[in-house]
């Protein structure tokens, strides 16, 4: 079992900063892909990007370069640094658990929300 819980959500204009946190509490020896992902009302929900247990980053590509995945060296904690934030970047952020299968493959773009572990989600809204 893992558990998740985000913190750092808020609201922010346009070309501004904000960072997430993530607190990982594991209950079990299986590995998972850790990163973060965001949903709106109505649409599903995406990978902005994901950590690889030797620190590889990937990202979506509506985020490169302006979101950055990081964690502390014991892998309690994951965070998301957000810059030069856009309007299009207003959702529900999750920090989530997924399989490995699905970071290698590249699914990890549209998780599998039934079978991965998540957080209660942290707002983020981006205004003009």
């Amino acid at each position: 079992q893992v558990q998740l819980a985000e913190s750092g959500g808020g609201s922010v204009q346009v070309g501004g900063s904000l960072k997430l946190s993530c607190t990982v509490h594991k209950n079990t020896n299986d590995d998972f892909c850790m990163g973060w992902f965001r949903q709106t009302p109505g649409k599903e929900r995406e990978g902005v990007g994901v950590i690889r247990s030797g620190g590889n980053t990937n990202y979506a590509d509506s985020v490169k370069g302006r979101f950055t995945i990081s964690r502390d060296s014991s892998e309690t904690t994951m965070f998301l640094e957000m810059n030069s934030l856009k309007l299009e970047d207003t959702a529900t952020y999750y920090c989530g658990a997924i399989s490995l299968r699905e970071c290698t493959y590249g699914s990890w773009r549209l998780p599998d929300v039934d079978r991965g572990y998540w957080g209660q989600g942290a707002q983020v809204t981006v205004a003009s």
